[in-house]
């Protein structure tokens, strides 16, 4: 059973044993409710177990980051351009970026994963100051090539919603081709991009809980090993790793709510 899973059966059970009403039982509800101070969901002493070893969990939090910003850039550098070819492109490198992203969009990311570390076998990084694990590393190169099979998609729409009355208008300044879609398409493109990139990296930060299958002990792998220590804490490290994901979300997204409006294509200004 997946850790997502091993979560949510134990989290029935934290409830239950919180004094989750009986449907036969006419005054349970109440008896729960009194059970449970009014400002605080669940045992104090669970919550402070929580904080205790809220450096534990911070260590996941560190990996889930870097997991998400490094998959997140591999993502673009290597989507943007399959996006690109895919408009504009022909031929043999057409086909093979289309096949490519069919094939990783349609695998299920914890088989990326496996192949990555036990098939292919990703070495280790040395980046001189330090050293990136095989399984690190693993897990970045899968999420990130399955995150550009996505982006590639959400450029590729970018890329085509230039009117290609743009285009030839570079050409009719001296541009070439490439100049053209190099200056004038793909800043627009980039711009009317953002909304989608949005949804993309939340799906990515999302799965980053699937490298458990490597080995990693990311934020949820670490929420799975606390509660498994102390198991009437199953609520309140669910409830405190839930926050933490929703931070992360919620000021990822109105930042780039802000780049979006901040850098958004006038009305009227391209066709």
């Amino acid at each position: 059973m997946s850790v997502s899973g091993s979560l949510a059966l134990a989290a029935a059970a934290s409830l239950a044993s919180l004094g989750a009403p009986d449907p036969t039982a006419g005054g349970a509800l109440l008896s729960a409710a009194e059970s449970v101070d009014w400002w605080l969901v669940g045992d104090p002493a669970d919550w402070w177990f929580v904080v205790r070893n809220a450096d534990y969990l911070g260590g996941g939090l560190l990996l889930t980051v870097g997991l998400t910003v490094a998959s997140i850039l591999l993502g673009f550098l290597v989507g943007f351009p399959a996006g690109a070819v895919e408009v504009y492109g022909d031929g043999l490198s057409k086909r093979l970026v289309e096949t490519a992203g069919v094939v990783l969009r349609g695998t299920p990311i914890v088989v990326i994963l496996l192949v990555m570390y036990f098939v292919l076998g990703v070495p280790q990084v040395n980046l001189g100051v330090g050293s990136i694990s095989p399984a690190i590393s693993a897990g970045i190169l899968g999420l990130g090539l399955r995150s550009a099979a996505y982006q590639s998609q959400i450029f590729r729409a970018s890329l085509s919603s230039v009117d290609d009355g743009q285009l030839e208008a570079g050409r009719a300044v001296g541009l070439s081709r490439f100049e053209a879609i190099r200056y004038v398409v793909v800043p627009q493109a980039l711009r009317r991009s953002i909304p989608g990139f949005q949804n993309e990296f939340t799906i990515v930060l999302k799965d980053t809980s699937i490298v458990f299958a490597i080995g990693l002990a990311e934020l949820l792998t670490r929420g799975y090993d606390l509660f498994t220590e102390q198991t009437t804490a199953v609520l309140e490290v669910i409830l405190f790793i839930s926050a933490i994901y929703f931070v992360l979300t919620f000021t990822t997204n109105r930042a780039l709510d802000y780049l979006g409006t901040r850098y958004a294509i006038p009305e009227g200004e391209s066709a």
